[in-house]
């Protein structure tokens, strides 16, 4: 820890990442910056990838989450835990449900992300050093997969996408600032490093007021946002798509996988041979594998669903595009891109790499004296990427014939809507931002 010029009672940040099943212990270093001080494999979490939603779901939380003294148990059923306080105020806009989901050890879980005993051990050592040299709390980031343009076009037809889109612009913030990033809710959606303005504070489930980001912060994760869309873009044509459930009940890390399979590939030898960070437990249980699944669900083994039958779509009216084009469009008056380019990242233009904009970007702060200019969140979504959606109020007209359940006076029922924030890069217009996942609940678990 020294070496990396960290102290124990200096700050800590988690960061946790399902697809891959790693937890990262990030610590701030004599700059004041956060630095990765170590990566742990994830013994075991449930469910699939995607929020939590309710109690029995088997679905381990996912978004960002505060963590205060009193979330910290010593004497836990799991040996220790560390509690991530779900539901937070996001997830009570949306209603979902859950307590005690934890990470902690044994490597068994249901809903929560499970550690072996030796590194539960190591890491609630490091969260209680850090809270008791001054820290008032730390955060956890608990991401559905490192949001790299790899993954956001591999999981492209996700109905989460929206959701995951929020995730990435805290995500962002974090990789371009090594800065926690102050978490605030509003409009039922997360917003990062923001100002409100005087007199007006941000309420989960009321409309954002029209705040501010710092301009040094809110130009580096323009930029960045820029070259991860145009990576995706590129990425997107010869990128096969992920499942959207898999059916397998959540992960492992592979050094521990390893050990609940034949030694039969060069790869599989090594890692199964490979000390590991920790003891499993007779009790402990790997994911299903693919034949199992294929036995227990067949409907699984198919290919997953393609954009145009996908649960959970956008409820937008489409128009027909021009003769010839092939392509149906959002009817968007604000803007010219296309459904298809909109979540299958079709036709991005290539931009600068983010380095030089974050370079750019920093050369160019203001000096300590001056305070930094900020920029309103109108202003930050100009520059909001293909992860985008515009204003709802910015639709067409031309919508198609009412059609639903009718009431007993022969008129259409309405579906509530959700109304779209203009100042934000979250897609407050599809219900994706509060999709379900689609998953099999459990008969026990929180």
């Amino acid at each position: 820890m020294s070496e990396k010029d960290m102290a124990p009672q200096s700050p800590i940040l988690v960061r946790v990442f399902k697809e891959e099943a790693e937890l990262e212990v990030w610590k701030t270093t004599g700059s004041g910056t956060y630095a990765l001080l170590k990566t742990y494999p994830i013994c075991r979490w449930s469910g699939e990838l995607g929020p939590k939603v309710k109690v029995g779901d088997r679905q381990a939380p996912e978004g960002f989450y505060n963590i205060t003294p009193g979330l910290l148990n010593p004497n836990s059923n799991y040996y220790l835990a560390i509690n991530t306080g779900f539901p937070n105020a996001f997830d009570k806009s949306y209603g979902r449900t859950g307590d005690f989901l934890m990470i902690h050890g044994d490597c068994s879980s249901s809903g929560c992300y499970a550690m072996t005993d030796e590194q539960i051990a190591e890491i609630y050592a490091l969260a209680r050093e850090s809270l008791a040299g001054g820290q008032r709390s730390f955060q956890i980031q608990a991401m559905p997969f490192r949001m790299t343009p790899e993954n956001m076009a591999r999981h492209r037809n996700n109905p989460n996408m929206a959701f995951w889109r929020n995730l990435k612009q805290g995500y962002d913030h974090f990789e371009v600032t090594h800065l926690e990033p102050k978490v605030n809710v509003c409009g039922r959606q997360y917003v990062f490093d923001a100002q409100p303005p005087a007199g007006q504070a941000f309420e989960p489930s009321l409309a954002c007021p029209n705040y501010t980001v710092p301009d040094v912060i809110a130009s580096a994760v323009s930029a960045k946002q820029r070259s991860d869309d145009a990576k995706a873009a590129a990425l997107a044509p010869s990128t096969p798509l992920a499942p959207i459930r898999t059916g397998k009940d959540g992960g492992m890390n592979p050094v521990f996988l390893a050990k609940f399979q034949p030694e039969t590939a060069g790869d599989r030898i090594a890692l199964a041979s490979a000390p590991l960070p920790g003891t499993i437990p007779p009790h402990a249980r790997p994911p299903k594998t693919d034949e199992e699944v294929a036995l227990s669900n067949p409907a699984l083994a198919q290919k997953p669903a393609t954009l145009a039958t996908r649960p959970g779509a956008p409820d937008q009216p489409v128009q027909a595009a021009a003769s010839g084009s092939g392509e149906a469009r959002v009817a968007n008056a604000d803007t010219g891109l296309s459904f298809g380019k909109m979540l299958g990242f079709a036709g991005a233009a290539p931009q600068a790499p983010a380095a030089q904009a974050v370079s750019a970007a920093t050369s160019s702060a203001p000096s300590a004296a001056a305070a930094p200019t900020p920029r309103t969140a109108t202003a930050v979504a100009a520059g909001t990427s293909l992860y985008a959606s515009k204003p709802a109020t910015a639709m067409l007209s031309a919508t198609p014939a009412p059609s639903g359940p009718r009431g007993t006076d022969g008129a259409v029922v309405q579906k509530p809507t959700q109304t779209a924030s203009a100042d934000t890069g979250a897609a407050q217009a599809s219900v994706l931002m509060g999709a379900v996942p689609i998953v099999t609940p459990g008969t026990f678990g929180n």
